[in-house]
């Protein structure tokens, strides 16, 4: 048996709670992380994992043990990374997941540029708007928006975005403009079925929040197709500032009662401390955070 070989699949294991996950990760078949566990167990004449139909949970000797494998399999990739180049110069492959409409809209452009500027560094961007194990996808970078749970990852704030009413000037011309949020209650609203088939939109009035209910014309997929029919004047939509901030420049949205909106969303850059931090990866954190800044503060 190789003794570092198994190790990386009992941390495998234990990071992502299942023989199935650690087989996803390692790209190898479930009965070789089964074997090699077993193997491992017998060697060391104790039980490092307790198993169940929902999760795969250390033992207490288990949880002595992976302690020291971790330890050594980081110092033997630092060496290899050292020896490699990793730490002379910025280059190897760089993972990097943020919201579908944030990494099309600015993600992407600057991470194109950051290519541009280390040719030796590959880049794969996971643009999705679920929720996605960093940990499981082997993810570097993450761009996230709203408050952060509690976590021993490093995040760096970058801005915020609103959550903004707009309609088009044709719409608002033919209907009128809402003065206050029950005003919305005679106008057509575009509803985002991804937001749970709104009934009602939050505003903040007199320092408290408040939900009006909002009548839905016209429901859609997404906000992408929500902004599009608000251009083309089917109503007033709400949406992502950062969504619509094209068409606002270009004069085919208009936003409403800006003055009741929610608190504006935190974005954050979050990634792994580590010691040492490869090239790569400090390389792409100098270049995206003050990138991301200029463009959503």
């Amino acid at each position: 048996m190789d003794r570092l070989e198994a190790m990386s699949v009992i941390i495998a294991v234990t990071e992502t709670g299942s023989f199935s996950a650690a087989s996803r990760r390692l790209n190898i078949p479930v009965a070789t992380v089964s074997r090699t566990v077993a193997e491992l167990e017998s060697r060391l004449a104790a039980q490092l994992f307790q198993r169940s139909s929902r999760r795969t949970a250390l033992t207490d000797a288990g949880r002595s043990y992976i302690d020291a494998c971790k330890r050594i399999v980081e110092q033997v990739e630092e060496a290899e990374r050292e020896v490699s180049g990793e730490y002379r110069t910025p280059k190897g492959d760089l993972a990097v997941t943020s919201p579908w409409g944030l990494g099309h809209m600015h993600l992407l452009p600057i991470a194109l540029g950051f290519m541009d500027a280390f040719p030796e560094i590959a880049v794969r961007l996971v643009m999705t708007d679920r929720i996605v194990d960093t940990v499981e996808e082997n993810i570097d970078v993450s761009v996230r928006i709203g408050n952060l749970p509690d976590s021993n990852m490093i995040a760096t704030r970058v801005g915020s975005v609103r959550f903004v009413l707009c309609a088009s000037p044709g719409y608002v011309a033919k209907r009128g403009e809402p003065k206050a949020p029950g005003d919305l209650a005679a106008h057509d609203c575009i509803g985002i079925d991804s937001l749970a088939a709104q009934r009602a939109w939050k505003f903040v009035t007199d320092g408290r929040e408040i939900a009006v209910p909002i009548r839905s014309r016209l429901t859609v997929s997404d906000s992408e197709a929500a902004i599009e029919a608000a251009v083309a004047g089917a109503g007033i939509t709400r949406v992502m500032s950062y969504k619509m901030e094209a068409a606002r420049r270009a004069g085919k949205l208009v936003i409403m009662l800006d003055q009741f909106e929610q608190a504006p969303w935190p974005v954050h850059v979050v990634y792994q401390e580590r010691k040492p931090m490869p090239l790569k990866l400090r390389a792409f954190i100098d270049w995206v955070i003050p990138r991301l800044k200029a463009q959503l503060t």
